[in-house]
């Protein structure tokens, strides 16, 4: 058993949970106001750091700022070109907080932006500057699950390096907040229905125009979170494949096979069991949705 791999408990730190991804949506629209259209909508993603989540370089006329949530000194930092910066605290508070205190301190460095201030992919959609339901920050669950993506980060890059079709990059979905990585045949998938929970449909039109094969780690779907692997479209049999490690199951509801991450954080080689996961499940939807595995995987992957 690592102790790189944190245990957090999922029903531990809700309301912590679910503060923060107001907070990384507040984050995330900056840069999706900011940022030029990238297929998939790869441009208003997060990326994890040795510290937290960033939003890497943004674009604001002819120059560049960065916003990263650092989760060792709890604090969001804006940087702009040339060295100027501004803090705002992560501490208990409301998300109408946390988003004044943030345009703010985009303000107080010049930076000019507005954003859609109602949250998407979730129920109950409260607007930024009037939420004062999601207002709790417990520092160790926030820096424990900043861990629990660092792992789960750096085994995501080493399988997505076996891959040499189309592929994303590995980043943080602030919308369903999720971190991912995509694989890609090449071939246009069928139109997607859409339905994501104040969501346009278009929007998930354009993130599933092409086939793929998408993991993940999500913050649900087990006492400790969940790896999930999927398919668009899903091809016929697909739920039908015996995936590795056992502890791996179809989930009806979510349409994609889940494994605990509490299975691999106890494992005796936690990357392992994880990689095992991730090529199984990838090799489900390749083999049953007739990918072209020879050309697109690295000749080290080919088994």
């Amino acid at each position: 058993m690592s102790d790189n791999w944190p245990a957090l408990r999922v029903e531990d730190w809700t309301d912590t949970r679910e503060t923060l991804h107001m907070w990384t949506q507040v984050v995330g629209k900056v840069r999706l106001a900011k940022a030029p259209m990238v297929n998939h909508w790869w441009q208003v993603t997060l990326y994890v750091t040795p510290r937290g989540l960033t939003t890497g370089a943004i674009p604001d006329g002819t120059t560049t700022f960065e916003i990263e949530l650092d989760f060792c000194a709890h604090r969001l930092h804006v940087h702009r070109e040339g060295g100027d910066e501004r803090h705002v605290a992560l501490e208990p508070k409301s998300v109408a907080r946390f988003y004044a205190e943030t345009m703010a301190a985009l303000a107080d460095l010049g930076i000019d932006v507005e954003i859609n201030t109602t949250p998407v992919e979730v129920e109950t959609a409260i607007p930024f500057e009037r939420d004062e339901q999601h207002a709790s920050y417990d520092p160790a669950a926030a820096q424990a699950f900043w861990r629990q993506l660092v792992q789960a980060d750096r085994v995501l890059h080493d399988f997505r390096g076996r891959f040499v079709g189309k592929a994303s990059p590995v980043h943080f979905f602030w919308g369903s907040f999720d971190l991912a990585v995509t694989r890609f045949t090449g071939r246009t998938a069928p139109r997607h229905p859409g339905g994501a929970p104040n969501c346009a449909d278009w929007v998930m039109v354009e993130a599933y125009s092409h086939e793929l094969s998408s993991c993940g780690f999500w913050p649900g779907g087990g006492e400790e979170g969940a790896f999930y692997a999927y398919a668009y479209p899903e091809p016929d049999g697909f739920r039908d494949v015996p995936v590795r490690p056992t502890e791996a199951y179809y989930n009806d509801d979510f349409r994609q096979f889940l494994l605990p991450y509490e299975v691999v954080r106890r494992a005796a080689d936690p990357d392992a069991t994880l990689l095992d996961f991730l090529q199984s499940t990838y090799e489900a939807a390749a083999e049953r949705g007739a990918w072209d595995r020879a050309a697109l995987e690295a000749a080290s992957a080919q088994r």
